[in-house]
């Protein structure tokens, strides 16, 4: 369980923020001077803190830059009673994970707290390589499974790259374990007891994503009451874990890119130059090259992020490794359940190689989650298995069928293999199945006008996983016709 330390001399803050946010799923301890704090943080070992700026026996900032000597990676919340305080912002600068004003808004500082302790896990939790996972024993760890030559190409690379003090790339579609990969390199790099903060670009519209990363100047903009510290700047020193960065916007692409040229960038609303030692690593879903192509993102930026790339294979195509990775899955989400680990019945296993994940990993532990709720016994039947996933079928077209429009269709694959194969293009599997997927995502939201609900029961997968593949795959339907990105 989760646990969270308040340091503050005010009963009565004390006691509101304990049964405020205290709860089955957090434990909450309590502090009443900087030095009872420093002592709980060193002995208990919180996962999140909250701390006062101002004390009776010393000042907050003298007690945060004690706890980062020796845990530098816990997230501290700090609050003041003060809107100006110079030592909040310092304390910002110096890698505090936020600062609020008293009287604090509980529901946005249980928000805060949630995010705090997600960081944490993303910090302290390992990223371990994995070839027979047992998450029965030893510490409580995410591994990174595999035994295929493609995810041993990738744990090779990591090890390559980690150590090395440059802006890696992660390229791979959704739910394939880019966080997973990020964090191992992080783990595994010089810089691992430096800070390591994690932010979605695609989760905030564009003036909220920039203030975010670069921070902003009171008056910067409406509802900016106060100076903000960016990510770039907390992190100094640390690792920025850039995700969905395809989805960041052209403005935003060229303040990033300064960053990683010379190290500096202004605060938003602001013309102070902040310098910042940060390491970048992005990932992204998207394929980059053909949105340089369109227009829509930086080829600068794209040489700056590339220097080392890692591509992580989509669960199809190292299909070999499903049965560790069921067996893992399994583990994990019965250990979560309290539930006894079922075996996994041999027609399941059949049934889920059949299907082509287009969630990947994140798609396959949500199916064995499902399957392990709905089991009524010890072994877990194709019969448990979400419908998208029981229905799955494997129909090869008839060598009879000369002459029918499958066997174009095949003569339109074979036509596009031998020209990928002329250019000298990699991964040949990922662009044809591409195009097969686009070709039948596109006939059938054709055949019943763009709803969603009938395509997703005609192709037999959820609508998450249709909104997902046609993201992914640039459909867009407008009115009668199908447009193709």
């Amino acid at each position: 369980m989760p646990r969270l330390l308040i340091i503050d001399d005010e009963p009565n803050v004390r006691y509101s923020l304990e049964k405020g946010l205290g709860s089955e799923s957090l434990e909450v301890i309590t502090a009443e001077s900087g030095r009872a704090g420093i002592e709980l943080a060193r002995t208990a070992r919180p996962d999140v803190a909250i701390l006062d700026v101002r004390l009776p026996d010393m000042s907050g900032l003298d007690v945060f830059q004690q706890i980062q000597e020796f845990d530098p990676r816990l997230p501290v919340i700090m609050i003041t009673a003060f809107a100006r305080s110079e030592t909040a912002i310092v304390a910002m600068r110096q890698g505090a994970f936020e600062y609020l004003l008293k009287p604090v808004d509980l529901p946005q500082l249980r928000d805060v707290v949630l995010r705090a302790i997600d960081l944490a896990r993303l910090r302290n939790v390992p990223a371990v390589f994995e070839q027979s996972p047992d998450v029965d024993s030893g510490p409580q760890v995410d591994r990174i499974v595999g035994t295929s030559p493609a995810m041993q190409d990738v744990f090779k690379t990591i090890g390559r790259v980690a150590a090395q003090n440059v802006p890696v790339l992660i390229l791979g579609e959704s739910g394939t374990g880019k966080e997973l990969v990020a964090r191992a390199i992080y783990q595994h790099s010089h810089r691992s007891e430096r800070p390591f903060l994690a932010i979605n670009c695609a989760a905030l519209p564009e003036t909220l994503l920039e203030s975010e990363l670069f921070g902003h100047e009171r008056g910067a903009f409406t509802g900016a009451d106060r100076q903000r510290i960016g990510k770039f700047e907390q992190c100094h020193g640390g690792t920025l874990f850039l995700d969905e960065i395809g989805d960041m916007t052209p403005a935003t692409q060229a303040r990033v890119l300064r960053v990683l040229q010379d190290g500096r960038f202004e605060r938003v609303g602001g013309n102070e130059t902040v310098s910042t030692d940060v390491r970048i690593i992005a990932a992204t879903n998207r394929d980059l090259d053909i949105m340089i192509a369109e227009g829509r993102f930086r080829s600068d930026l794209l040489y700056r992020l590339n220097t080392f790339t890692i591509r992580l294979p989509s669960l199809r195509d190292r299909i070999g490794d499903l049965p560790a990775l069921v067996d893992w899955s399994v583990r994990v989400a019965a250990r979560e359940l309290n539930r006894a680990v079922p075996a996994v019945a041999p027609d399941a296993l059949r049934q889920m190689a059949a299907h082509s994940w287009p969630g990947n990993i994140r798609e396959l532990q949500s199916a064995v989650r499902y399957a392990l709720v709905h089991a009524v016994g010890d072994v877990l039947t194709a019969d448990c298995l979400p419908p998208e996933i029981r229905d799955a079928t494997v129909t090869l077209p008839s060598s009879h069928d000369n002459g029918s429009e499958a066997t174009e269709r095949l003569d339109d694959v074979a036509d596009l293999v031998r020209r990928l194969l002329a250019g000298h293009h990699p991964e040949i599997y990922r662009r044809v199945q591409q195009e097969i997927d686009r070709v039948v995502f596109s006939e059938v939201l054709a055949h019943v006008e763009g709803n969603q609900v009938q395509a997703s029961e005609l192709l037999g997968i959820s609508r998450t996983t249709l909104r997902s593949r046609i993201e992914q795959l640039g459909i867009e339907f407008d009115g009668p016709r199908l447009n193709r990105r």
